[in-house]
């Protein structure tokens, strides 16, 4: 194939990867793959030739090939995209975060953007296509609407109850957000304070108020120094009202 200097490897671990690429040893590949983290398949399909780094995706896991698309960057995400069809990336996305599935959906062609959003059952079709309905260099466009909200007057064991019956929680999830009943942001509950508070406790006597939420228009280049600013790890979107929309991480 290709002589390993083009592989610009940085490991030990990627130069034994493409001399059993060389080798044509494809399961061996699939093995070193195997061990290799997402974000690390992701830096060495970036790093590969192109025919190179088509053998590569064809030795993914398919559980792990959406996972591994939303670390790439767009050139070479956009290239494999073109490579499938509209059921093929509705499989390959399924379950990701809506941010990043929004974010794919907008390199492909619109015919099959929309067939993949017809794929998909109506909730998640409908906060993907909250998430294309604005800028993507806005707030709006970075947010993921996957939030988790609790009411004022709640306790913190029916909150814990709750949160039991989730298989798992959205990603980066550090505090959830506590809204009216009309979605109006009023504050937040940091996980660590729910999890070692009298659970008879409500919400309203241990929310904190400390955030304000980030204006959905706001641009990204100003939400990420806000970011840098704060230290935050996530924060909440809300319209002009005051409405939840989704949180940014």
């Amino acid at each position: 194939m290709s002589n390993p200097q083009e592989l610009n490897p940085q490991t030990d671990h990627a130069l034994e990867l493409h001399q059993a690429i060389d080798s044509g040893s494809l399961y061996e590949v699939r093995q070193m793959i195997k061990t290799l983290p997402t974000a690390g398949i992701a830096h060495l399909l970036e790093s590969s030739p192109p025919k190179t780094r088509g053998v590569l995706w064809q030795l993914i896991d398919k559980d792990s090939e959406g996972e591994v698309l939303q670390y790439l960057n767009e050139d070479i995400q956009g290239q494999i995209l073109s490579e499938l069809n509209a059921e093929q990336v509705a499989e390959l996305t399924f379950g990701l975060e809506t941010d990043d599935l929004a974010d794919i959906l907008q390199q492909l062609p619109q015919q099959v953007a929309s067939q993949v959003l017809e794929a998909m059952d109506e909730q998640d079709r409908h906060r993907v296509e909250t998430i294309l309905s604005y800028d993507e260099d806005t707030a709006g466009g970075l947010m993921n609407t996957d939030t988790i909200t609790v009411r004022p007057t709640h306790t913190l064991e029916l909150v814990l109850r709750y949160l039991r019956r989730h298989e798992s929680l959205p990603e980066m999830t550090d505090t959830i957000y506590v809204v009216t009943r009309d979605d109006r942001l009023l504050g937040r509950m940091p996980l660590l304070t729910l999890l070692v508070s009298d659970p008879q406790t409500t919400i309203s006597e241990l929310m904190l108020e400390d955030l304000e939420g980030i204006p959905v228009s706001m641009e990204a280049r100003k939400v990420a120094q806000l970011f840098e600013q704060h230290d935050w790890v996530s924060a909440p979107v809300v319209d002009e009202t005051g409405k939840l929309l989704g949180r940014i991480t």
